[in-house]
């Protein structure tokens, strides 16, 4: 397997676009091979559209990823801006679609109005896909319509491909479904590996396959253990468990996590600070005498 790292900010940062030039310029230094963001639509953070414009000006080889909430997005301007982005940064966009994280005033902001985040997710997918393949789309729902409707946008990439994220079992099936990969969170090696089976016998019941390649993970990391109002979070997320439990401390915690989810058939990372990071030229340092001789 090809083991690859990008590197996403801690939940705090980022918020303004010299931030965002010195975190991408630290990893392309480093040699990562990626950088990744997320996105909180009602957090006071870049929405990551405008992160990844402007990481795109300021490398040349780090691909640019993201968590993207597609819901409360236009799909026909969605499929163009993403298009318009992998054309900018020449083909290095990568792509996670994801439902959110149901924070307070997320679903108002977002205007669902009781839709299952799930299905309009679904919607947008294939909606932002039939542009993106150049056909003219003719679509109905409560939500949108579009009348043999032409892209305005081509993509580099020939699939751009679009990832998903979930851990319930009604995602992980999503995943096997239509997916064409899965980047996980909040899970251990061990629950990371019999997600993996599940969304391989989805797409088997689907009549399809996810590539074994496209099995990846994000991993909060601290350097030393972190205090309970930077684990509260993780914890108020997934309470069944002691966030510990998938938050690797130091170097050689999160060498022995990688270890884990690489034999679990897991082999793409986003990893991320759960504390504050003052330098990224320090704290990329940091994590490539940690980690980088892993990346293959």
């Amino acid at each position: 397997m090809k083991i690859r790292f990008a590197i996403g900010p801690d939940a705090g940062s980022l918020s303004s676009g010299t931030e965002m030039a010195a975190f991408a310029e630290a990893l392309e230094s480093a040699g990562f091979d990626g950088l990744w963001l997320s996105d909180l639509p009602v957090a006071p953070v870049l929405d990551p559209l405008l992160g990844l414009a402007l990481a795109a000006g300021r490398t040349h080889r780090l691909h640019l990823g993201a968590n993207l909430v597609p819901l409360g997005r236009n799909p026909f301007l969605l499929a163009k801006a993403l298009a318009q982005l992998d054309q900018i940064s020449g083909g290095r966009l990568l792509l996670s679609f994801v439902t959110g994280l149901g924070q307070p005033g997320e679903r108002q902001a977002l205007g669902l109005d009781g839709a299952r985040r799930g299905d309009v997710l679904e919607e947008v997918l294939g909606l932002v896909r039939s542009w993106w393949a150049g056909e003219a789309v003719d679509h109905r729902s409560d939500r949108w319509r579009f009348d043999q409707l032409a892209r305005a946008a081509q993509p580099v990439q020939d699939p751009l491909e679009v990832w998903l994220g979930g851990r319930a079992p009604r995602a992980l099936a999503r995943v096997g479904r239509i997916a064409d990969g899965w980047l996980g969170a909040q899970l251990t090696p061990a629950e990371a590996g019999v997600a993996r089976g599940h969304i391989q016998e989805a797409a088997r019941r689907a009549g399809r396959e996810v590539d074994p390649e496209h099995f990846g993970m994000s991993i909060p990391y601290a350097h030393v253990a972190p205090g309970p109002e930077l684990l509260a979070p993780l914890a108020a997320r997934r309470p069944d468990v002691d966030p510990l439990a998938f938050v690797p401390v130091g170097r050689t915690g999160l060498r022995d996590f990688i270890d884990g989810y690489v034999d679990a058939g897991v082999s793409k990372f986003v990893v991320r600070p759960v504390a504050p990071v003052a330098s990224w030229a320090d704290e990329a340092a940091w994590l490539s005498d940690a980690i980088l001789d892993l990346q293959t």
